[in-house]
């Protein structure tokens, strides 16, 4: 494995570490709260952070961490033979799929659902209700695949090392 390899590995340990972190942030706590406050608020702070987290830096991680992830396999599927491959490859898959697809088939529509209420329209407490519950389970589900992936790409760099 070449440096520009362990690099790349390293970044994609790194940026579903990250990623992770802010996935459990929110299944941890931050749903939790927004649940114990009046429906309104709820929905109207998840709206300002799901237009807030548009961002370089945000984006940045979490898509640039599905890029390296994609390199870190197409390099780990030229090297099969090594013994860090098949955990690579795991991790990318994991970051690929349980994160990033996940987010665009799971959490996205449900951001764009709740978008599209008025705060204090009574019929929005509905959507905030399957809201709370569909999203923060799809993010949990997120928050295990980023750290599993994370472990993965740690297990492929030790499994180089020895």
């Amino acid at each position: 494995m070449n440096l520009v390899t362990m690099i790349a590995i390293v970044i994609a340990l790194l940026g579903s570490a990250l990623i992770g972190g802010i996935f459990f942030a929110f299944s941890s706590f931050v749903m939790k709260a927004l649940a114990r406050v009046p429906s309104a608020e709820g929905i109207a702070a998840i709206q300002s952070i799901n237009l807030v987290v548009l961002n370089p830096s945000f984006f940045g991680v979490f898509m640039g961490t599905a890029a390296i992830s994609l390199l870190v396999a197409v390099l780990a599927v030229k090297e099969w033979e090594t013994p860090s491959a098949p955990w690579l490859v795991a991790g990318a898959l994991l970051y690929l799929v349980g994160t990033f697809l996940l987010t665009g088939i799971g959490n996205v529509p449900l951001n764009n659902q709740l978008a599209a209420v008025q705060a204090d329209d009574p019929a929005a407490i509905k959507v905030w209700e399957h809201y709370l519950d569909r999203w923060t389970l799809l993010n949990s589900v997120r928050t295990v695949a980023a750290m599993c992936a994370a472990l993965m790409f740690a297990v492929g760099l030790i499994q180089h090392g020895s």
